[in-house]
């Protein structure tokens, strides 16, 4: 009887899990490291912004509105903490990079069985690492525009009265999409599918896609979970790759 596929955020939970796998553990070691220092600097520069930013809204919340404007810190404080997750993240990976395709390269080979990575030689793991490093600036291609104009968009519905309310839901529904596409593409470089492709197989698995990215972004907000988010991510974006993508049509059945 075949084993029901997991949920979205039930790949994250799976990578959580297997961070500290005798065969996982040292590829892990390296982003950490990055991460914690990032954390540190990220986390500095946002404690240090919040007031500034919250006192700018309660100079706009009009007069009439100052009985709920409890409620607009609250929206407020939660588009923050999504664009702080977001950009750990974004910034994160670019960083941490050269780590995560051989990082998921071995997570495949425990997850099947099939002891790939473990035959590399080490000219052959800095070429993987130089590969992940330039599909990121591939990804920054795609994200960049769409991130301004997200922006954009959040910025001009923060004047509008209740579609100002918008704003979080549709920063926080990108969000998810482009996490989801940023993790999966790593196992998806590692067998040859281009980044446009992936984006037509995850259109196709919208749902399960937007589950795993959303998870994944609540994630990185909370502090110290998000130093292992990143890579616990790459792990569950292996296993969702291996459940659910079906192979490309031109690359042989292994």
């Amino acid at each position: 009887m075949a084993q029901p596929l997991q949920s979205g955020p039930g790949y994250l939970f799976q990578g959580l899990r297997l961070l500290n796998h005798p065969k996982i553990r040292w590829f892990v070691i390296g982003p950490l490291l990055i991460n914690i220092v990032l954390f540190i600097g990220l986390t500095a520069l946002a404690v240090e912004q919040f007031g500034t930013l919250l006192s700018w809204l309660t100079d706009k919340i009009p007069e009439w509105l100052s009985f709920v404007a409890w409620f607009f810190w609250i929206l407020f404080g939660g588009f923050l903490l999504l664009v702080y997750g977001y950009s750990f993240s974004i910034i994160g990976n670019i960083l941490a990079s050269p780590f995560y395709g051989p990082l998921s390269e071995r997570v495949e080979e425990v997850l099947t069985g099939n002891n790939h990575s473990s035959t590399k030689t080490s000219k052959q793991l800095l070429a993987l690492a130089g590969r992940s490093v330039k599909r990121e600036f591939i990804k920054l291609g795609y994200f960049l525009p769409r991130i301004i104009g997200v922006l954009l968009l959040t910025l001009a519905l923060s004047f509008i009265p209740v579609l100002n309310l918008l704003g979080p839901v549709i920063a926080f529904f990108w969000g998810a999409w482009s996490l989801a596409l940023q993790y999966l593409d790593y196992p998806a470089d590692n067998n040859q599918i281009g980044f446009v492709q992936l984006r037509e197989e995850l259109r196709n698995r919208r749902l399960v896609s937007l589950s795993f990215g959303g998870s994944v972004l609540i994630a990185t907000t909370i502090p110290i979970l998000n130093l292992f988010t990143m890579p616990a991510s790459v792990i569950g974006a292996t296993s969702f790759w291996l459940e659910r993508m079906e192979p490309s049509p031109d690359k042989p059945a292994p």
